[in-house]
């Protein structure tokens, strides 16, 4: 017995209760790691926000203390002159941009959606073809084809400024946009299209009834790929509009070249205007965007 009663309890059991072994230590080259991979992301961070430092505080600044040689230095005097004088420049084309960009990111959605749901559930001869020579427009550069597309836009005597710009959007924002919608439906369960079918639903009402409301996701990622694709366009608006009736990118170098020996304040605030919708788009709704490209990324 007293041989028993000298036997060690297990650490399990002291006190009849179970003990906690004690968690593995981590190795010392952990914490330097990690203290390296984010030092290395903040220097990253910093070198992506030091223009937009620039650009902030020289916008801040009056005609005489604007300069290259005080790029650095924060404003003597703070002054919003600059940023009234951008905004009554460039508020007309920021309004005939919106008019623009939203009409064409709607369209292409739509037509891509369209597209997508065809060429994913609609097994036909050539399909393959089709989509093939669809996704060929990705990748033609636009300056290979502007000289005859400013040839097709003058012989077809469309209007200069907003509607053209709309059309040469959506047509070549369809590309993309069938593309992100096709690889999204492929993802959705076939037993949706085919319970549909049973209760008599046609390829048009299947669309409207089942699919559709399904492609929230991918609708937010094609809008906000447009808007921005469409808001930051400038060829197009060189060829196919003037300082009169076009989009803000055109109104912006206009400003630009008027300012620059003048007034550095006044470009930079006027880049910032520009710059805003776009910034406060992906901050409201980048969550989304990237939820919406993984959402087609893995087939159920």
């Amino acid at each position: 017995m007293t041989a028993l009663s000298a036997q060690p309890v297990p650490p399990q059991e002291v006190a009849g209760k179970p003990v906690r072994p004690e968690p593995a230590r981590r190795p010392s080259g952990f914490t330097l790691a990690r203290t390296l991979r984010y030092a290395g992301l903040l220097f990253f961070v910093l070198l992506v926000l030091v223009p937009v430092y620039v650009l902030f505080v020289t916008s801040f600044k009056g005609a005489g203390d604007a300069s290259p040689a005080r790029a650095w230095s924060l404003p003597t005097t703070w002054t919003l002159d600059n940023w009234e004088e951008a905004w009554d420049a460039l508020a007309p084309a920021i309004w005939r941009t919106l008019q623009m960009v939203v009409p064409s990111a709607i369209l292409a959605a739509l037509l891509g959606s369209i597209n997508g749901f065809v060429l994913s559930r609609w097994s036909f001869r050539g399909a393959n073809t089709v989509f093939a020579l669809i996704l060929f427009g990705m990748f033609i550069p636009y300056q290979a084809v502007i000289i005859p597309l400013n040839q097709l836009v003058l012989d077809l005597q469309l209007p200069s400024g907003v509607p053209t710009l709309i059309l040469l959007h959506v047509v070549f924002g369809i590309p993309i946009t069938t593309l992100i919608f096709r690889n999204y439906y492929q993802t959705i369960p076939h037993e949706l299209v085919e319970a549909a079918r049973i209760d008599g639903a046609g390829m048009l009402r299947t669309y409207a009834s089942v699919i559709l409301p399904l492609s929230v996701p991918s609708f937010v990622v094609v809008l906000i790929w447009q808007f921005t694709s469409a808001w930051n366009d400038f060829l197009f608006a060189v060829f196919f509009s003037s300082t009169q009736n076009g989009p803000v990118t055109l109104a912006l170098n206009n400003l630009a070249n008027g300012a620059l020996l003048q007034n550095y304040g006044v470009s930079m605030a006027g880049a910032l205007f520009a710059s805003l919708p776009t910034l406060l788009v992906y901050i409201i709704l980048g969550k989304y965007f990237i939820g919406g490209l993984m959402s087609g990324s893995v087939k159920s």
